[in-house]
């Protein structure tokens, strides 16, 4: 039942594989091994906190602190088939822990709410079909995620096409997410013999509602110049269901209080561009800059640089800055200032006219005979963020991620 507003940063953490004896390849040069073979193992740690005084569950007011650890780990394995096309199979699963101050306003008569904390836990499985002489692939996504109010299943879809002279490559996917969401009250909004949604210690029963998302992406990359190149990226969704988070709370003019209400559907239409341009052999620029509406009225703009820097053959140091800007949803208003006759309504400030910086860097170290002398470890990466946003908001993260091939 968490919000955390800055999203905590899917990179990957590492562990030690072990590896089978295998059979002795071909000599020859166009052999394809058959067997499944290890690819890389991928682990992702990442803290998160953020502190703020607009809290939705409160109607606008109150405390945002939110601390959350997010863990995922990968591991991807391949093989060849007999036509001599490349299947890659890729695992994943995540595992976050938070603790919510804002969540355990839901019911603040009792001691500790069963939503201040939760974990969340994420498994999906990948297959992949690719042609290593042309580039071309396609391949699909299953995924589960389970966490205190809700779970979904989720499926998906993957395309590439790479042209002739590899200098162009179009990608596709779609998405689906079939949810199933507890719908928990405020306590003092719950009808008689409502249930207050903890399994543990309640068993009076509680609304479940779904909620669908379904996205597509179009991505067109191209190889402009030996030091340019640039991406192209069209990202619309469409969400139906319950939108409205039930256990935030909303107040009126004539001091009445009422749960959060928002349209059951929302079409959002995200349209990115990014520029990688080469300067020499130790300095990138990377450019980008992303514009997003909706039909809720949402308009926000987001720009972003960040400058690798390679200090030696195999340490970079990347420092990074975004600003973004929104206007607001028009069923946004603070705290006490809903007008009674508005059938939508929220004070939820993700949904306010706001602008944000975000700053940081990040480290990398992979070289070529393994990091702190371990030869399976591959890469090892350490990056800092610090998000400031203009209703107050504040937050930091701090993520490391570690390769094993």
């Amino acid at each position: 039942m968490r919000k955390i507003y800055l999203c905590v940063a899917a990179m990957y953490l590492g562990m030690v594989a072990s590896y089978g004896q295998t059979k002795p390849v071909k000599d020859s040069s166009n052999y394809k091994s058959k067997e499944l073979t290890f690819d890389e193992v991928n682990f992702v740690s990442a803290y998160y906190n953020q502190n703020g005084n607009n809290s939705a569950v409160t109607g606008g007011i109150g405390t945002e602190k939110l601390n959350d650890f997010a863990n995922t780990f990968d591991v991807q394995l391949s093989k060849y088939g007999k036509n001599v096309r490349k299947n890659t199979f890729l695992f994943e699963l995540g595992v976050d822990h938070y603790t919510s101050a804002s969540s355990d306003k839901i019911d603040p008569y009792s001691i500790s709410s069963a939503s201040r904390q939760d974990t969340r836990v994420y498994p999906s499985l990948n297959w992949t079909n690719s042609d290593d002489n042309s580039g071309n692939a396609f391949g699909f996504t299953a995924s589960y995620s389970h966490e205190f109010d809700y779970q979904s299943f989720g499926g998906g879809f993957n395309l590439t096409r790479v042209s002739k002279n590899k200098n162009t490559q179009f990608d596709f996917k779609l998405q689906a997410f079939l949810d199933t969401w507890k719908v928990i009250l405020p306590v003092e909004l719950r009808p008689p013999g409502y249930g207050s949604g903890s399994n543990r210690d309640d068993n009076r029963p509680v609304d479940y509602k779904p909620r669908n998302s379904f996205s597509t992406s179009f991505s067109l990359s191209q190889v402009l110049t030996t030091r340019m190149q640039v991406l192209l990226v069209v990202e619309p969704s469409y969400q139906h269901g319950l939108l409205a988070t039930k256990y935030q709370r909303d107040y009126f003019t004539d001091g009445s209080e009422r749960v959060e209400n928002l349209p059951d559907n929302r079409y959002k239409l995200p349209i990115g561009l990014r520029l990688n341009y080469f300067l020499d052999d130790h300095f990138i620029v990377r450019a980008f800059y992303r514009y997003y509406m909706d039909n809720w009225g949402i308009r926000a703009h987001t720009a972003e640089l960040e400058v690798p820097v390679k200090l030696t053959s195999f340490v970079s140091v990347s420092p990074f800055y975004r600003y973004s800007t929104q206007n607001g949803t028009r069923y946004f208003k603070p705290y006490g200032q809903h007008d009674p006759t508005d059938i939508y309504y929220t004070s939820d400030y993700d949904l306010s006219k706001l602008h944000s910086n975000f700053i940081g860097a990040n480290i990398r170290l992979s070289p070529p005979g393994g990091v702190f002398g371990l030869p399976q470890l591959n890469s090892f990466e350490l990056r800092y963020g610090h998000y400031i946003r203009s209703t107050g908001l504040n937050s930091n993260i701090v993520t490391l991620a570690l390769k094993f091939k």
